[in-house]
């Protein structure tokens, strides 16, 4: 696909995302204020100039406007000018405290309630996935003693189906620096525990790379070791490999996969050096001796290489995470309730600077994932939106004003002193939630752009 067609797409897909998530999220604060008794003027998807609009026989205006990156439900409000006595009992501020907390709570509790829905239409079809298998593991996985066939059945007594459900735990666990205790069942049947030293990671480690960092790889993505294309002239056709080779050893090295053969290139090539090179032709197994060439390399090093390369070879999923209608929806309350503790977490470590601002993400990485996620299908979509409109209802929450949150904590100090937070102070208040939330979306943008600059 072009560049232009990326951008397209994932233009397309935002669109897509913030629509279904701000429209549910706005008719929630719309169906409550409508059942509290509040007169709705207004109900927007997007805002700036209306493309559309209709009046409906409620009296209440329906809008999509220009730019969909958000929306708002308008209500009868004295405080932005004169209400007519006969609509006095239809006003927002002369409702009780309650009833005005359950208002700006809908919001937050619809994107909830679209989430717990978002999971279980996600379990009712299938979501594809691989299955927790170990192909390769390095750095802090192979001082554990993981091995490759290792299938990995619990993190800290957390059950993992999926290495979806292992990249989750292990992420939230590498983030908060604390060791997990990995339940695996070996190669062999046998069940052991490995216990992954994450307290060990760098302080200033990147944290969009300690999962990687961690050294476990998935069988599913290794490329096997099979000989794809022969270089003319190169030491590989020198000593006879062909294409479809399935090189066996190199060496005293016997091999899994293409991994291990890189790492075997580099470790015993040398000057003048011949290798034995074991592989299977057909039903034969047949020794060939070669001396790798020394070349230089992108990065301006240099290296050995047999002039070979790697057979094209494209992973599926072997795993699909379903459940029955009637399974599934403690499953996705579940599935909710994880992800509500990761991401709660996750916001209190970089409130007290224990997790890099590098976390929070802007429209730009929504929309590259909205396209990614929905290129894997609808399993996978459903799954993005989930997540999304989660993490909507909790930024919501937070007490910044101007956010729902903020208006909450009025509400909730109208509670205590029995009477409404003056408009000097709500005024104050919407400046300050005003700067907030510029300086989270500039942080937001700037993330992004890092993200694609690297």
């Amino acid at each position: 696909m072009s560049l232009f067609g990326n951008i397209a797409g994932s233009a397309w897909w935002l669109l897509v995302t913030l629509g279904l998530l701000v429209t549910f999220h706005e008719f929630g604060h719309y169906w409550v204020a409508r059942r509290c008794g509040v007169k709705v003027l207004r109900f927007s998807v997007g805002f700036g100039r209306a493309l559309w609009s209709r009046l409906g026989r409620d009296g209440t205006e329906y809008v999509v406007a220009m730019i969909p990156l958000g929306g708002y439900v308008k209500m009868l409000d004295a405080r932005e000018g004169d209400v007519p006595a006969a609509e006095r009992a239809r006003e927002f501020t002369g409702k009780s405290v309650w009833k005005r907390i359950a208002i700006v709570a809908a919001g937050p509790l619809f994107n909830l309630l679209f989430a717990v829905a978002a999971f279980w239409a996600m379990f009712v079809v299938g979501k594809p996935d691989y299955l927790p298998l170990v192909g390769r593991a390095e750095a802090l996985a192979a001082q554990a003693g993981f091995q490759p066939g290792d299938r990995v059945d619990a993190v800290d007594g957390a059950r993992i189906a999926t290495w979806t459900d292992l990249g989750l735990a292990l992420a939230d666990a590498a983030a908060a620096r604390r060791s997990v205790d990995v339940r695996v069942q070996a190669a062999d049947g046998s069940e052991r525990v490995r216990t992954l030293a994450l307290d060990a990671l760098p302080a200033g480690l990147d944290e969009r790379t300690q999962v990687a960092r961690i050294g476990l790889v998935p069988q599913q993505i290794l490329i096997p070791a099979v000989i794809g294309t022969v270089e003319p002239g190169s030491a590989a056709a020198a000593a006879g490999l062909r294409p479809g080779d399935r090189i066996l050893r190199v060496g005293a090295r016997a091999l899994q996969d293409w991994g291990d053969l890189t790492d075997a290139i580099r470790a015993e090539a040398g000057p003048g050096k011949t290798l034995a090179i074991e592989v299977a032709r057909g039903a034969d197994r047949i020794t060939l001796r070669t001396s790798p060439r020394r070349v230089t390399l992108a990065d301006g090093g240099s290296g050995y290489q047999l002039g070979i390369g790697a057979r094209p070879t494209e992973a599926h999923y072997d795993t699909v995470l379903q459940r029955g209608p009637i399974a599934a929806v403690p499953a996705a309350v579940g599935e909710t309730w994880q992800l509500t503790g990761q991401t709660l977490g996750m916001l209190g470590r970089m409130l007290t600077g224990h997790a890099s601002l590098q976390n929070l993400s802007g429209p730009i990485t929504i929309a590259k994932y909205a396209s990614a996620s929905a290129e894997m299908g609808l399993a996978w979509f459903l799954y993005f939106l989930g997540i999304i409109s989660l993490s909507l209802a909790i930024m919501n929450l937070l007490p910044i004003p101007i956010l729902d949150g903020g208006h909450l904590l009025y509400y909730l100090i109208e509670l205590v002193k029995g009477s409404p937070v003056s408009e000097r102070v709500m005024l104050a208040g919407q400046y300050v939630g005003m700067a907030l939330l510029a300086a989270l979306m500039g942080l937001a943008f700037y993330n992004d752009i890092l993200r694609l600059a690297s």
